[in-house]
């Protein structure tokens, strides 16, 4: 029962964490079969931040069982997160609160972003790491942005 409940309470957090969008990739491994091993370049918006968007470069293991879904990809990651407008708080944030989370195996093991916000220095702060249910890795990138006025581009 413990665990159904564990499970409702996943999926309906789900819908608030932000989702992906492909800008691009390039492959690093060729495979005589299924996909090539490459990295991926995902943008996403912070849900609750307007006037951010986290860049995401990550490995995606190819291969017959990268085809399937089976694989597991590495754990290296690296982050970009940018102002891209106006900085507006949509609602009360919360330190090392998850704004991204992707399954990067079958079952074990998620890559996740966090935020956190810096009140001393005026900046957010995002991480992204992955995790294993049993195991852990301690790789991570960090990047972090200062939140200032915005001025839009002058017209040419």
């Amino acid at each position: 029962m413990r665990i159904m409940k564990g499970l409702l309470a996943a999926l309906l957090v789900l819908p608030a964490l932000a989702s992906a969008e492909e800008i691009g990739q390039v492959s690093t491994v060729f495979k005589f079969v299924g996909p090539n091993d490459r990295i991926v370049v995902e943008a996403f918006d912070d849900p609750k931040v307007e006037g951010v968007t986290c860049y995401l470069s990550r490995a995606k293991t190819g291969g017959l069982k990268g085809g399937l879904g089976l694989a597991e990809d590495r754990a290296e990651a690296s982050i970009a997160c940018r102002q891209v407008g106006t900085i507006h708080f949509r609602e009360e944030l919360k330190d090392g609160e998850e704004v991204f989370k992707e399954r990067t195996s079958l079952v074990f093991k998620t890559m996740q972003v966090v935020r956190f916000l810096d009140k001393k220095r005026n900046t957010l702060v995002y991480l992204v790491y992955s995790d294993r249910v049993i195991e852990g890795s301690p790789q991570n990138a960090v990047t972090a942005i200062p939140i200032l006025p915005w001025a839009p581009a002058p017209a040419p």
